[in-house]
């Protein structure tokens, strides 16, 4: 059986990725041998599968040297709790799950904000990625100015040219990177997810909890409270539809973050009984949660093209959706509640957007950002005092998500990804030399530079463990 290490967060680190591995890895252990490499003491963790062993990562190079592995799978993000793969990804090339479209926020997060911060190392990283950018850019962004403007930079080619093969979860996503790097080797496997458990009651014991009516349309939000989640525009909307749709609510499930206060929003807005704030929600409570929800809010800007765990499982539970009209889910069949017509791909402005079919239903609902506001009070006026339109809704959507988005549907579609890498020939080691200095090193300087890369530049070989 093919041997497979692989690298990722999983619970309890509070991860969408970190619940995506757990779902996937018993399947995929049953094709394999799975070695999963996790950032921490192992007693923190436990197992997705009875047949997947759990190692630290730190164990990977001697375990990988005594017995070498045939496939190294490195599931990327742009959150912090993937900052530990870097230092193998770039030295051991093996497959890499492009969960994000842009690690811009990852590299800068972890070469800016350590105790000595890595500057030098930023710049070389930034023009590396982005040879035709000005080189004022790099200097803004090593003294942290560019903001928001990093999703214009999204720092890939170092991910794209040392890895041995990429997958990532949208046509658009795999189209964009080809473009910019045409030597890419790019498969498409849509994210999927199992069908849907709540428990029984959970409609009403959810409500109960919180303190909501049953007669509520009750309007969801899923995951981390930041501003991406559009959040306040929402209030905001809510706000404006007080008198026309009096039983409206909305509960934003997820964890709070301090620098962004919601209820104050709302307090401000007198609608506070209007908003339930639940704060962090277990992975084994969201079933629930969905089930106790009339429509779920699913927006998010500025975004880095990545796919929605939680979209998808309000899709597999039968429930409308609101999300941001974003190009590279321009293939999903949405509603423009400007006129309420179909919205096609063409209309994203993209030109490699994939348009959906003439017949496609429609599954929810799209904001467009550029007139998000009034977007948003027509689409949550109409579907608190639209029942029926609802209810369309949801069914088309619990049909979408059978037919596309399954948990069963991305599992085959990692074993053929897996298959077929593994018959390829591996990568050329030589193809890395042209990474910057501090990627590249080789030996002493080899071991030396991962032990500056995991534990900060402050550390030597003779420090590590």
């Amino acid at each position: 059986m093919p041997r497979l290490a692989w690298f990722s967060p999983l619970p309890p680190v509070k991860s969408g990725i970190s619940q995506y591995n757990r779902e996937l890895l018993p399947f995929v252990s049953d094709s394999y041998a799975v070695d999963a490499f996790v950032d921490g003491p192992l007693e923190r963790f436990v197992s997705p599968g009875a047949r997947v062993r759990l190692f630290s990562a730190h164990d990977f190079i001697w375990k990988n040297l005594a017995h070498p592995y045939d496939l190294v799978v490195y599931q990327l993000g742009n959150a912090p709790c993937h900052d530990y793969m870097w230092a193998y990804a770039v030295r051991y090339p093996g497959l890499v799950v492009l969960h994000d479209g842009q690690l811009h926020h990852a590299r800068a997060r972890m070469l800016l904000q350590q105790r000595h911060p890595r500057r030098e190392d930023y710049r070389r990283e930034f023009r590396f990625n982005h040879p035709d950018a000005h080189p004022d850019l790099a200097e803004l962004g090593a003294v942290g100015l560019l903001g928001s403007l990093t999703y214009l930079w999204p720092m890939l080619r170092i991910i794209v040219e040392s890895s041995r093969h990429l997958l990532v979860h949208n046509e658009w996503l795999a189209e964009s990177i080809h473009q910019a790097h045409p030597g890419a080797a790019i498969d498409v496997v849509e994210m999927g997810v199992p069908a849907p458990a709540p428990l029984a009651g959970a409609r009403g014991q959810i409500r109960s909890r919180h303190g909501i009516s049953e007669d509520a349309v009750l309007f969801t939000a899923l995951g981390k409270v930041t501003p991406e989640k559009r959040l306040r525009e929402a209030i905001r909307a809510l706000a404006s539809i007080v008198e026309t749709a009096p039983h409206a609510h909305l509960l934003v499930a997820g964890e709070t973050v301090d620098y962004y206060d919601l209820q104050a929003e709302a307090e401000r807005l007198d609608v506070s009984t209007r908003v339930t704030i639940s704060g962090y929600v277990s992975d084994d409570e969201i079933d629930n949660y969905v089930a106790a929800s009339d429509v779920c809010l699913c927006m998010r800007w500025p975004t880095s093209r990545e796919t929605s765990a939680s979209w998808l499982r309000c899709l597999a539970a039968g429930k409308p959706t609101i999300s941001t009209d974003l190009v590279h889910t321009g293939d999903i069949p949405t509603l423009d509640p400007r006129n309420w017509s179909v919205l096609a791909a063409f209309e994203t402005g993209t030109t490699n957007a994939v348009e959906p079919p003439a017949d496609a239903p429609p599954v929810g609902v799209s904001i467009d950002i550029l007139d998000e506001g009034h977007s948003l009070k027509l689409a949550l006026r109409r579907l608190a005092t639209d029942e029926k339109l609802r209810l369309a809704l949801g069914s088309n959507a619990r049909e979408l998500w059978a037919r596309r988005f399954k948990l069963e549907t991305m599992v085959e579609g990692y074993r053929t990804a897996i298959a077929r890498i593994l018959q390829a020939a591996p990568r050329d080691a030589d193809g890395l030399k042209t990474l910057p200095d501090h990627l590249r090193a080789t030996g002493t300087e080899h071991a030396e530079s991962l032990v500056k890369e995991i534990l900060g530049p402050e550390y030597h070989l003779r420090d590590a463990d």
